[in-house]
């Protein structure tokens, strides 16, 4: 099949992968444009976990106030150097970091800066629940498990679904991991703080 301009320009409008990444990944797939904006995810995520081990020192803090004032976000996003950090690419990924933060209000970063006791009374107090719902002894510690990871999933930025997500299923790690394969360099969430209006 014919790869025409046409769909390499709009591949690339809804990737932001370069010229020659979306040639590549509609000849790899035929033309399918949504087979090869798979393709180019699963690429970027490959990437990025080849780069995980990188030391991050540059970067930016974000600052996004919510639309009236109330709500404001202060993110730390890390990338390799200081070229990467002043990309365009670079500044909207903490923009849109700083936002989905206003909008789903995560406490963690990811489920590693859970205290241990912490998460150990969580899934005490999921097993206690499994219990007294009269679920089979050997089940009851999968079940907290299962409920473990539900938690991670609305506590833990990484693991929240990406409010942007075309699908509804990207998580904001996965989402994080695409850009380490567009911008080509280690990118890390380092901390954030949201800020409600009179609360304490």
């Amino acid at each position: 099949m014919e790869i025409t301009t046409t769909m390499i320009k709009e591949l690339r409008e809804k990737t932001g992968a370069g010229m020659m990444a979306c040639r590549d990944a509609l000849a790899n797939n035929e033309g399918d444009v949504q087979k090869a904006m798979d393709f180019l995810r699963q690429k970027g995520i490959a990437s990025a976990d080849k780069k995980k081990d990188r030391v991050t020192s540059q970067g930016l803090i974000e600052a996004y106030i919510h639309t009236g004032g109330k709500i404001g976000v202060l993110l730390e996003l890390n990338c390799e150097t200081d070229f990467v950090a002043k990309t365009d690419g670079f500044k909207a990924l903490a923009r849109e970091l700083a936002m989905h933060v206003a909008a789903m209000s995560p406490t963690f970063v990811s489920a590693s800066e859970i205290p241990p006791e912490a998460l150990e009374k969580e899934k005490e107090g999921y097993r206690q629940i499994a219990i007294e719902e009269g679920k089979k002894p050997e089940f009851v510690d999968k079940i907290a498990e299962g409920k473990v990871a539900k938690y991670f999933e609305k506590v833990c930025l990484l693991d929240q679904v990406y409010v942007r997500a075309e699908d509804g299923k990207k998580t904001v790690g996965e989402h994080v991991k695409e850009s380490i394969g567009k911008l080509g360099e280690n990118i890390v969430v380092r901390r954030f703080t949201r800020f409600v209006l009179g609360e304490a």
